[in-house]
């Protein structure tokens, strides 16, 4: 019997961090922030494993997210990077 893994987006920012509902946003999970925080307030968005209602939580380079069935991990790009 074959697991099916889930496919992992990895969404790079720039800076130190991105706060959960930017994130969500920019992945394409939600619309717009209203929507992010009902998806928040309701424990339906987990951080490495945890369900989270903090929706201004600050996500660093590596963090994994699940949301709407969608799965993505932070990649932080230096500011060399982006030059």
């Amino acid at each position: 019997m074959k697991v099916k893994l889930p496919v992992v987006r990895v969404i790079e920012v720039t800076g130190e961090f991105i706060k959960l509902d930017s994130l969500l946003k920019l992945a394409g999970i939600v619309m717009t922030g209203g929507e992010a925080k009902v998806l928040i307030a309701d424990g339906a968005v987990t951080v490495n494993g945890d369900v989270t209602t903090e929706r201004g939580r600050k996500l660093r380079d590596g963090a994994l997210i699940r949301a709407n069935g969608q799965t993505v991990r932070i990649a932080v790009k230096s500011a060399a990077e982006t030059v």
